[in-house]
């Protein structure tokens, strides 16, 4: 059975149908209609420009009409409908210095991956897969359309996102795309705190953590994000309270430790309980290793980290606490 939101998606593409131009369902709804999933919203993507589009509807709200996308609200829903475009150079590892309204295939060749570059024709109820979405989505693998490190380059949060749907999906990341990731995650501080803050959220929320956790290890994302984190790595634990390894193994086992549905706060207090033990590592005179005051030093330095990737005040209070 179709959702309420499903239906008005519909009804907006069809809308814009009788005034005789194309619309698609675009990006990540598309990606769960192919995978069996209910979608959590739907962007629609056109022919038509952005003032045709706002002569359709009685209430739209130009949001990024520079970039060709109008907010159409109807039946209490907001949905993005976007024009077909391509994009210029991009300046600022963000935004493009310049977009050109185009086709459906140049459209889905400046998205981020194949398996979010696939367009669906509500009316046809068929897949447009200009980019080798479906054969990706079969295989379980994030690949990035065209050249992986030009993508990076025009967002550098397309890794930390590669990351996340590798993480929440539980897919493979393509050998390219990911020597690419590896190669620029360095730059990933490029780009603001707040957009950072998002997706590390969404991958340590997702029950695949440890997944995520690994991953951003790897690529290296992890010492440029979160240092602090990075620096538990060799620092010795005495054996007979933690047989099963340093500060870095242990914090990873901890994520495992966590049931599936997990706060913001509960998943930060865990991984950062112990981020003030390479700090504080001092071997007393009897040869045992001992950490004085790393909940104290742990809680400040959770609270920096914290607020350096703009967390809210409230999520800071909790974690800090805990």
């Amino acid at each position: 059975m179709k959702s309420a939101m499903e239906k008005t998606a519909r009804e907006i593409a069809a809308r814009v149908r009788e005034n005789g131009h194309l619309a698609y369902f675009a990006g990540g709804c598309v990606r769960d209609i192919v995978r069996g999933e209910t979608p959590k919203d739907f962007d629609i993507a056109t022919d038509a420009k952005p003032d045709a589009v706002q002569r359709f509807f009685s209430r739209t709200y130009a949001v990024g009409a520079h970039f060709g996308v109008i907010l159409v609200v109807e039946n209490g829903f907001q949905f993005e409908v976007a024009t077909f475009r391509s994009d210029d150079a991009y300046v600022d590892g963000r935004h493009p210095s310049a977009v050109h309204f185009s086709s459906p295939e140049e459209d889905a060749k400046r998205r981020d991956f194949t398996i979010n570059g696939m367009f669906y024709d509500p009316v046809a109820e068929k897949v447009i897969d200009f980019v080798g979405g479906r054969a990706d989505i079969e295989a379980k693998l994030i690949r990035a359309i065209g050249d992986p490190a030009q993508r990076f380059a025009e967002d550098r949060l397309r890794m930390l996102r590669a990351v996340r749907f590798a993480t929440v999906l539980d897919y493979k990341i393509d050998n390219q795309t990911w020597a690419a990731l590896v190669a620029n995650a360095v730059s990933i501080n490029e780009i603001s705190a707040e957009r950072i803050r998002e997706e590390l959220v969404r991958i340590f929320l997702s029950p695949n953590r440890t997944r995520g956790w690994d991953l951003l290890d790897s690529s290296g994302l992890m010492r440029a994000i979160l240092p602090e984190i990075d620096a538990m790595k060799g620092c010795a634990q005495p054996e007979q309270f933690h047989p099963e390894g340093d500060v870095f193994e242990h914090t990873r086992l901890m994520l495992q430790f966590l049931p599936e549905k997990v706060s913001v706060p509960l998943v930060f207090a865990v991984l950062l309980h112990d981020v003030a033990k390479p700090r504080t590592a001092t071997v007393d005179n009897t040869g045992r290793i001992r950490f004085n005051e790393h909940d104290c030093i742990g809680a400040e330095m959770t609270e920096e980290i914290m607020r350096r990737l703009r967390f809210s005040g409230a999520e800071i209070d909790a974690t800090v606490e805990m």
